[in-house]
């Protein structure tokens, strides 16, 4: 709390936000973080052959184009003015926003304050070294994982500090905003230090709010023109770009294949 308030946030509100009952520290969501980045780390260190990355079908269900292929349809107007202003088409954004959060239907189930509060709480591994599910780890990786967890509650504090600030702008309580398992919030599943960013006013009221729509629609695309988008770019610099959306080669992929199945879709009905 008092990091917050150094930081310029006021302390009696800060101070009953972590008041709340509701909240409480878990030290589980940085453990979980840092089992995953352990298992990376020691799967790479086998030098054992990683699986090929590969578009992920379950995005290409007939029935999930062509409910995003409507989607597209109803919100023809508002791509025309996005493309106009960004440069980044239509399709590929309403594949973005099919693959992150089924059209904007589910934008995660756990709480952004909670999560990122756990995290920055977190940054002493000691907190969290009785959930680390590895327990054959060596003194060196020990160290590793003591120097990750102190830069993952510092990126957490960070995130934590744009939360609030993302609330405040859009006069939303900051323990009431879902997120993903990681605090990535919205329809666009940005991190609020994302939203701080690269959030963009798509309605005209002011306010950037990623549970709106237009809003999410105008800041995908501020955030893909931002990475070089541009529609003449070879297929491999365009997954370049969306990669950095999301850091799987295969997410990039499937993002491409499921834009050109709404691409062929409209073609097919004239759209």
């Amino acid at each position: 709390m008092n990091r917050l308030v150094e930081d310029g946030l006021d302390e009696h509100y800060v101070t009953a936000l972590f008041s709340n009952p509701d909240l409480t520290f878990s030290p589980e969501v940085m453990a979980r973080k840092m089992d995953v980045l352990l298992n990376t780390k020691l799967s790479a260190a086998t030098s054992s052959p990683s699986a090929e990355p590969e578009v992920l079908s379950r995005y290409l269900n007939p029935i999930l184009i062509a409910g995003a292929y409507s989607f597209y349809m109803e919100y023809r107007a508002d791509f025309v003015v996005i493309e106009q202003k960004y440069g980044v088409p239509g399709e590929l954004l309403t594949a973005i926003l099919l693959v992150e959060t089924r059209l904007g239907r589910n934008v995660g189930e756990e709480n952004a304050f909670t999560i990122l509060s756990s995290m920055a709480l977190a940054k002493d591994f000691s907190l969290i070294e009785s959930s680390i599910k590895r327990k054959d780890i060596s003194d060196e990786t020990r160290k590793w994982l003591i120097r990750r967890t102190e830069q993952k509650g510092d990126w957490g504090y960070a995130e934590l500090k744009a939360l609030i600030k993302y609330a405040l702008a859009i006069d939303k309580d900051p323990l009431s905003i879902p997120s993903s398992i990681y605090g990535a919030i919205g329809q666009c599943q940005f991190m609020p230090t994302s939203a701080e960013h690269y959030g963009r006013d798509g309605t005209g009221d002011g306010k950037v709010d990623l549970s709106n729509t237009q809003d999410a629609l105008h800041s995908m695309a501020n955030f893909v023109a931002s990475h070089g988008w541009k529609n003449d770019l070879s297929e491999a610099d365009q997954l370049k770009v969306i990669y950095r959306y999301n850091h799987s080669e295969s997410y990039a992929m499937t993002i491409l294949s499921v834009a050109d199945k709404i691409r062929k879709t409209k073609e097919l009905f004239g759209g």
